[in-house]
C-alpha cells in the first residue's frame, strides 16, 4: 500500500541523514524522484524552492508536500510523520545519554568526523539543486546576485528570498 510506502521511504530518509534538512535533500531527491518517481526534476526544485519560504524545516516541509501531492492528506501525514520520528526517537535516545558521555574523548571525535561529512552532504545537495535550477543566463544573474548578497553584505535571507521571488516574477 501506498500509504505504507511513502512512510517508510520518509522514515528512512529521517534515518540516514544527518546535518539538516539541505544534507537530506540528495537522499530525498534519489528516492522521490529517481526510485518512485513521485515527482519530476522540476518539481522538486519547485518543492526545495517552496519549502525554502514556508515556515519549518526543509525536509519535513518537502516530506510533507510529497506525501500530499502523491496521496493527499494521509500522504502528507505519513510522509511528515515518517520523516520526523527517527529524530525524536534519536535525540530521546541521545539526550539520555549524551550528558553521561559529553566530555568522552571517543563522542568528542566521532562529532570532529560528522562536521566535514554535513558539509559535503549540504555542498552535494547544492551541486543536485543547481543541475535543474540554472535555465538560462537570468537564473545564473539571480544566483549570483543572491550569492554575494547573502556572502559577503550578509543580506537577511528572508528578504534575499523575497527579492528574488520578485525578481523571478519580472524576468519570467
Amino acid at each position: 500500500m501506498i500509504f505504507f510506502e511513502i512512510f517508510i521511504v520518509f522514515f528512512k530518509i529521517g534515518l540516514f541523514s544527518f546535518g539538516g534538512g539541505y544534507a537530506m535533500l540528495p537522499l530525498i531527491q534519489r528516492e522521490v524522484v529517481s526510485i518512485h518517481n513521485w515527482v519530476s526534476p522540476k518539481e522538486f526544485i519547485d518543492i526545495v524552492a517552496i519549502s525554502q519560504v514556508t515556515p519549518g524545516p526543509i525536509a519535513i516541509n518537502s516530506a510533507t508536500y510529497v506525501g500530499f501531492k502523491t496521496l493527499g492528506i494521509p500522504g502528507s501525514l505519513a510522509a511528515t510523520l515518517g520523516v520526523s520520528l527517527p529524530s525524536i526517537i534519536i535525540m530521546l535516545i541521545f539526550c539520555k545519554f549524551f550528558f553521561k558521555f559529553k566530555d568522552n574523548k571517543l563522542v568528542e571525535d566521532a562529532f570532529t568526523g560528522l562536521r566535514p561529512a554535513t558539509i559535503g552532504l549540504i555542498a552535494a545537495a547544492a551541486v543536485l539543486v543547481a543541475k535543474n535550477a540554472f535555465i538560462d543566463y537570468k537564473s545564473v544573474v539571480i544566483f549570483v546576485v543572491a550569492f554575494i548578497s547573502s556572502y559577503k553584505f550578509k543580506l537577511d535571507p528572508i528578504l534575499m528570498t523575497v527579492l528574488a521571488g520578485i525578481a523571478g516574477f519580472l524576468l519570467y
